[in-house]
């Protein structure tokens, strides 16, 4: 992993309706919940992708952007 990369910025909304899966905790992504969304798109739980950032600095399903 290589620390010297900024990690990457997202824009936190809540969803309001059901967009399927999150690839990190492999939960639903259901209306109400809390997510992030990637400069790519992607997008998560909150939660999970703030997790995902204490040890990478990519997108979990873009790892070479």
């Amino acid at each position: 992993m290589c620390l010297t990369r900024p990690r990457l910025s997202y824009n936190e909304d809540v969803l309001s309706d059901a967009k399927g899966e999150c690839v990190i905790c492999l939960e639903e992504l259901c209306a109400g919940d809390t997510i992030a969304r990637l400069p790519c798109l992607c997008i998560y739980h909150k939660g999970c992708i703030d997790q995902w950032f204490e040890v990478n600095r990519s997108c979990p399903e873009h790892p070479g952007d």
